[in-house]
């Protein structure tokens, strides 16, 4: 009998047989303003997504020292680079609101930790998950870090090798975590999505739920990744794809992510179990259009 493997988020179970698990990727998209942050929250849950993921960087840590003083143009006038990373980055009060928020719309949130402080920083709200950016599955530190707290760990594997990514399940442990394929090119091209890779790590890391992680524009390829099997989705979400910031061209707009959700259900709907029969709502067809009824008999048929 063939295992499938599941994974508990909060109050969901993912993996094959329950529906997709859909993340609204805020990210920095908010651009540093909680309200931008409130309405794209509204957005998520308007469109039935089950979560919203942020990002959270301890900027000291995460911008290289000789970045910090390099000036650069922002929607908020010409500061340092140091300046701009606090400047999109939420504190705890922000987030207690966020939480709070996210609450009273009934949508778990989570974040990308970039380093160890943030980690600990999170693990204040109780998060129902961990998240791994594509960039950080080569960071072992954060990866031991993110294993100690005893919860599901999603791991995303855009620019990481087969050796790279074997590693970092080996340091994560591969009973607690979720891996979503994923390119990392902002926007992706659709001959570099290579969704078929969505089957190679199923069958590279078979007690594994596998997901993908889309930075495409445009919603078809992610409802394909659906219909190969993935397991969970996540796509940047923006409330404007012409506002600032380098994530927003290749994020989804509120309207475009109804749609996303509505076909993703759709398509689970329409798979199925794959056990070939014959419908109730055929019988009236078969009768009306089947002129010979043929030499094996029809016993399997559901009585009309």
């Amino acid at each position: 009998m063939q295992h499938h493997p599941v994974r508990r988020i909060g109050s969901r179970v993912v993996g094959h047989g329950a529906p997709a698990y859909v993340i609204g990727e805020i990210g920095i998209n908010h651009n540093g303003d909680l309200d931008n942050a409130f309405k794209l929250i509204d957005a998520a849950a308007e469109a039935g997504c089950d979560a919203v993921k942020f990002q959270k960087r301890t900027p000291e840590i995460c911008t290289p020292r000789d970045q910090w003083d390099i000036e650069r143009d922002t929607p908020w006038g010409r500061m340092t680079y140091i300046d701009y990373r606090h400047r999109v980055e939420f504190g705890e009060d922000e987030y207690r609101q966020i939480d709070e928020y996210c609450k009273s719309k009934n949508i778990d949130w989570f974040a990308s930790p970039w380093d160890t402080e943030a980690v600990a920083f999170l693990e204040k709200f109780d998060v129902p998950t961990h998240k791994v950016a594509s960039a950080s599955l080569t960071d072992d530190e954060l990866l031991r870090a993110l294993r100690a707290t005893g919860k599901t760990v999603i791991l995303s594997t855009g620019m990481s090798t087969p050796a790279q990514i074997r590693h970092a399940v080996e340091v994560l442990g591969s009973e607690n975590i979720v891996l979503l394929h994923a390119t990392s090119t902002y926007p992706a091209k659709a001959e570099e999505l290579n969704l078929r890779a969505i089957n190679t790590l199923r069958a590279e890391f078979p007690n594994v739920p596998i997901g993908y992680s889309g930075h495409e524009i445009g919603l078809q390829t992610t409802v394909a990744a659906v219909a190969l099997g993935a397991c969970m989705v996540e796509r940047h979400i923006t409330l404007d794809r012409a506002m600032w910031g380098s994530d927003q061209a290749a994020s989804v707009e509120p309207q475009g992510l109804t749609r996303l959700v509505r076909d993703i259900r759709t398509i689970e709907a329409s798979l199925g179990d794959g056990v070939k029969k014959v419908y109730e709502s055929e019988l009236g067809p078969m009768k009306k259009l089947r002129r010979v009824t043929g030499v094996v008999a029809e016993s399997a048929v559901p009585a009309a």
